[in-house]
């Protein structure tokens, strides 16, 4: 079997190389390398963004917590799909025409000075430290996913596995950027989907009928987490919680900001809640799927989808689906990668260190960037005890109370100024440090809640008691608002 499945893989990566190279020839200055130079059509951008958002959580983490927890994974399913809506529905348009009015701004921390005016700096490089930061933890995360998938399927070592995927990840983004990442997260989100379908439709024909009755009754039960009062709301409303994070993700937000015309955002909802609904529907129910299909519980549970595939397929078979992993993590860590990059290369050094820099220098601090932060994953990727959710679940509160309110208030609230931007940022990040380090009782709500809301008050708070903008962003903003009527 590991002879079919290395002939898969190999193709695999044949094939994303490939994409890289043609990348690399269209891929001349630094709005290229980290933007794609906004021509990203919808139906690129809605499936880049799905599959990076997703990473090897997807087919691992949620499958293991419905093999776990029972269907509890369904109030997180629920808080990501409603958050993927409103997030294409609520900030997409308004973020590319935002980002595009206020001086072309390319990344996220460059939009934010921009649309606040900062000559000081600072705001910009809160932000790049804070996604070097988040980021590096999330990279790790899909380091750790893509170790113990080629150390499932291989006989070779955790260290060696996880160092393969850091490779083969680093690869195609040093050389493509933006669209060499776009293109192979349009693909691997396809391929992602077809495993997520076709292993539970496999493994629910294998199981035969079952007791119907028996089944929903089971469902029922699992749907609600353990305990009484609090404790039971509070384990809800963290899984649903999720779904606030949406809003704050860099990675997610730059396929805002490059898709081609705001006009073709609503297309692009759609595609993208699709398929989402889809892959979560498909993840759930291979999570379900290994509850009913092993008889012994398995030791590592994020490796369910796994073992299904390994008992189920022929080995050709297999090695597509099991590439649907691989697809999975390479294509949120090279978003990853690349965020980071542009958050060097553009908000430190070009914005602190050389502002006379050319394109070909920024684009090669680009890629030594890419380099670095992988480097500095792979150290923390070590433990091949991590779990994957776990990792994933930090990251995402940092970014999602961090970036979240500062950037939907950006766009729907003309008094907010430089003052309040800094305090969001600062609060929402630091309540989600602090409270991660605390337990019991009301502290093992999930960190993200309260760090967007203390984010949130922060912003407006100190937005209300500070000066106005200036006449400037005003008519900035004013400009926006009417662009994005008129598209």
């Amino acid at each position: 079997m590991d002879k079919d499945i290395l002939i898969t893989f190999g193709l695999y990566f044949i094939g994303v190389f490939v994409i890289g190279i043609v990348a690399w020839s269209r891929t001349s200055n630094i709005s290229d390398y980290i933007l794609g130079g906004r021509r990203l059509g919808s139906l690129v951008s809605a499936l880049s963004a799905g599959a990076s958002d997703m990473s090897g959580w997807l087919l691992l983490g949620l499958p293991g917590l419905v093999y776990t927890s029972g269907l509890q994974g369904l109030w997180l399913a629920g808080g990501l799909l409603t958050g993927t809506y409103l997030n294409w529905t609520v900030v997409a348009k308004r973020l590319r025409v935002f980002s595009q009015t206020f001086n072309n701004s390319l990344t996220i921390p460059e939009y934010l000075e921009n649309r606040f005016s900062d000559r000081s700096g600072i705001l910009r490089s809160i932000s790049a430290l804070m996604i070097l930061f988040f980021f590096t933890i999330y990279t790790s995360s899909g380091l750790v996913a893509g170790g113990k998938l080629f150390n499932s399927l291989f006989s070779v070592s955790y260290e060696t596995a996880m160092l393969l995927g850091a490779a083969s990840v680093l690869v195609y983004t040093f050389m493509g950027g933006f669209l060499a990442v776009s293109w192979t997260d349009a693909f691997q989100a396809s391929l992602m989907l077809i495993a997520l379908l076709v292993v539970p439709f496999l493994a629910f024909k294998e199981l035969g009928q079952l007791n119907v009755d028996s089944l929903i009754t089971d469902i029922t039960q699992d749907l609600l987490p353990e305990g009484q009062g609090l404790a039971k709301f509070i384990a809800i409303a963290s899984l649903c919680g999720w779904g606030l994070g949406y809003f704050g993700q860099p990675h997610i937000l730059a396929r805002f900001m490059a898709i081609d015309s705001p006009d073709n955002i609503p297309r692009a909802r759609t595609i993208g809640t699709a398929w989402a609904a889809l892959a979560m529907m498909g993840a759930i129910l291979v999570g379900i799927a290994g509850m009913l299909y092993f008889d012994e519980t398995l030791k590592d549970a994020e490796k369910v989808f796994i073992f299904l595939v390994q008992n189920l397929m022929h080995p050709a078979l297999a090695g597509i689906c099991l590439a649907g992993i691989l697809a999975a993590i390479m294509s949120t860590a090279d978003s990853q990668l690349l965020v980071s990059a542009s958050a060097l290369a553009e908000d430190f050094y070009r914005a602190r260190i050389r502002p006379q820099a050319g394109q070909k220098e920024l684009v090669w601090i680009g890629r030594g960037t890419v380099l670095l932060v992988c480097l500095v994953a792979v150290y923390f990727a070590k433990d091949p005890n991590s779990k994957v959710l776990e990792m994933v679940s930090y990251a995402w509160a940092g970014f999602g109370a961090g970036f979240g309110p500062t950037v939907v208030l950006s766009l729907f609230w003309a008094r907010m100024n430089l003052q309040g931007a800094i305090s969001g940022l600062i609060a929402g990040g630091v309540c989600v440090v602090i409270w991660k380090n605390l337990a019991g009782g009301i502290f093992d709500l999930y960190e993200m809640i309260p760090g967007v809301v203390v984010s949130t008050l922060a912003i407006l708070v100190v937005s209300s008691l500070t000066e106005r903008p200036r006449r400037r962003e005003l008519e900035l903003f004013e400009r926006s608002l009417n662009l994005v009527k008129e598209s």
